[in-house]
């Protein structure tokens, strides 16, 4: 699966275009980097830059982007209205997909060191890559902003992760940078039938994680309760990394609940919605819809889908699409404007600046391709297209039966092996793309140069590695289509009665796919020089082709049984 992480640099520059465009230039001076959005503030001075890629990728983007703001800007001269104490003055690195926070932390220091020690800029290695629980917090790293930073650098407490620690012209030209990682925020405002501020107020004081101060008598007009210590006493709100304020919008006519989730892991949008919901109905107040205010990751949006699909007791295991789709209307994303997910998914809008791939072809335009005179696609694509079809009629039988009349109870069954089906045929459908870029690469790899001993000896790597990836892509079909095969032996026997018969050609396609990848890791094998992997790599290929042929039978068996009897 593809690794995305989002880097989400603040430039104390918001008013000279040309600087932020040759900034934003250095970044996408980086291939495979899709820039997202630029958001240029006049009054703060400021830009905060937007672009996601694979981490590697990422974290190369950035360091240039931090590398031309240092020439470009000159913080000695610097005002805005927002805090700031340096020419790049924060830089995050949020995980989107496939990627942990332990490993962002391990980016974020990487690039924090690399900044620090190329560039001699002083970094403050902040959230969850701070070093210390006091540098955790950005509001600490950067207190008193570029004006005490001379005296702060060369403390004992507050001298830099990395970078110099004593003052000089290159640093009072760049200032200070905080480098860290942290988990994704999704700004998002909740719409409500009301025009009052006071009361859409009163409804983020009951859900924002800061709550609200508590009062003697009246909880409105009476006295601030205050500890020993002088501060107020707070009565907790309801959602945890929540932020939310109640404001009025004059260009819709109504009021909003303006949240930000600061970390959606432990405080999901569709949480955030009902709980919002539920607490403005208490308050006589109904939500009518929500927006989302900038982007949001793939997975936040099927988590929300799949919530309501659960409370609505239906299947789970229906196409990303659809999913999607419930979770825009149950939140009501669409009420004040279009949302078009290929512009508001962080995926989706990477994947519209990516390369078109196979699968994104339509069946026929896909089929012209194959029997084209080009050596790919090939047998290894079609089998795992094949292995997909057959997972995805699988899942089909899973669907119907979760929605049959009189099953209504056993919709969580059935919807477990819809979303297990899913993942096989979704991963199978990555599969045709990937058997395609593994040929590529071997060509690529006897492309090579070999004049010279060194590059003979590089070419000869080169198509090692590249052939070993040629056999484990279909060895990988092979063992995700042997696996589908238990969706379609169990729909054979307990699904719907009247789609036994598409198990039955599922369960044909899931063993065609594993025979086909068969011949695709055997004619990959050949010649190639690991004799110890191959036994292994071939062992393992033919006990999965017989397994497959023995499952086949045994659900073939069971369909024949059910239509004849």
């Amino acid at each position: 699966m593809k690794k995305i992480i989002e880097c989400v640099p603040n430039f104390s520059e918001g008013r000279d275009l040309g600087i932020i465009k040759e900034i934003t230039n250095a970044i996408e001076s980086i291939s495979n980097i899709s820039l997202l959005d630029v958001d240029p503030g006049k009054a703060t001075n400021r830009t905060v830059v937007t672009f996601v890629g694979h981490p590697d990728d990422v974290i190369e983007a950035a360091f240039q982007g931090i590398k031309k703001a240092a020439e470009l800007i000159d913080m000695s001269r610097h005002t805005g209205e927002h805090p700031r104490f340096g020419a790049t003055d924060v830089c995050p690195l949020v995980p989107v997909a496939n990627v942990t926070m332990e490993e962002a932390v391990e980016y974020a220091r990487k690039l924090a060191k690399r900044v620090g020690e190329e560039l001699g800029i002083p970094v403050f290695a902040y959230e969850f890559a701070a070093f210390k629980d006091e540098r955790k917090s950005l509001a600490n790293c950067r207190s008193g902003e570029y004006e005490a930073l001379k005296e702060r650098i060369s403390s004992d407490k507050w001298q830099p992760d990395f970078g110099p620690t004593l003052w000089s012209e290159s640093v009072a030209k760049s200032g200070a940078t905080a480098i860290g990682a942290r988990n994704f925020l999704v700004a998002y405002n909740v719409n409500l039938n009301t025009t009052s501020t006071r009361r859409a107020n009163s409804i983020a004081f009951d859900v924002r994680e800061a709550g609200r101060a508590k009062r003697e008598g009246n909880p409105v007009t009476g006295k601030i309760v205050k500890d020993e210590n002088g501060e107020p006493v707070r009565i907790p709100g309801t959602l945890k990394k929540t932020r939310a304020i109640g404001w009025y919008i004059e260009e819709y006519g109504i009021a909003q609940i303006s949240i930000n989730l600061t970390d959606i892991t432990v405080t999901p949008v569709h949480v955030a919605f009902d709980e919002v919901t539920e607490k403005a109905r208490l308050r006589g107040i109904r939500t009518t819809g929500s927006e989302l205010v900038g982007l949001i990751p793939l997975q936040a949006m099927l988590d929300a889908g799949k919530y309501f699909l659960r409370k609505q007791h239906r299947s789970t295991g229906i196409s990303d699409e659809e999913i999607i789709k419930i979770a825009i209307k149950s939140l009501g994303l669409d009420e004040l404007s279009p949302f078009n997910p290929k512009k508001k998914i962080i995926e989706y809008v990477i994947d519209e600046n990516s390369d078109k791939k196979l699968v994104d072809q339509t069946l026929t335009q896909f089929k012209d391709e194959t029997a084209s005179e080009s050596p790919a696609p090939g047998g290894g694509s079609i089998a795992a297209y094949v292995g997909a079809m057959g997972a995805a009629l699988g899942t089909m039988v899973a669907n119907l039966s979760a929605h049959k009349r009189g099953w209504d109870h056993r919709w969580e069954e059935f919807s477990d092996w819809a979303e297990k089906g899913k993942q096989y045929h979704t991963a199978l459908l990555n599969c045709v793309d990937e058997d395609t870029d593994a040929f590529n690469k071997i060509m690529e790899a006897f492309a090579l140069p070999k004049s010279s001993e060194q590059e003979q000896d590089e070419r000869t790597k080169a198509i090692h590695t590249a052939t070993k990836n040629a056999i484990e892509v279909p060895l990988k079909v092979m063992q995700l289509a042997y696996n589908s095969l238990e969706v379609m032996q169990a729909m054979a026997e307990v699904g719907n009665p009247n789609s036994v018969s598409d198990a039955g050609v599922g369960a044909l396609c899931a063993r065609t796919a594993v025979e086909g990848a068969y011949l695709n890791v055997k004619i990959n094998a050949a010649g190639f020089n690991d004799v110890e992997y191959l036994e292994t790599v071939l062992n393992n290929a033919e006990k999965l082709l017989f397994s497959a042929k023995e499952k086949e039978a045994v659900i073939l068996k069971i369909v024949h049984e059910k239509i004849e009897g």
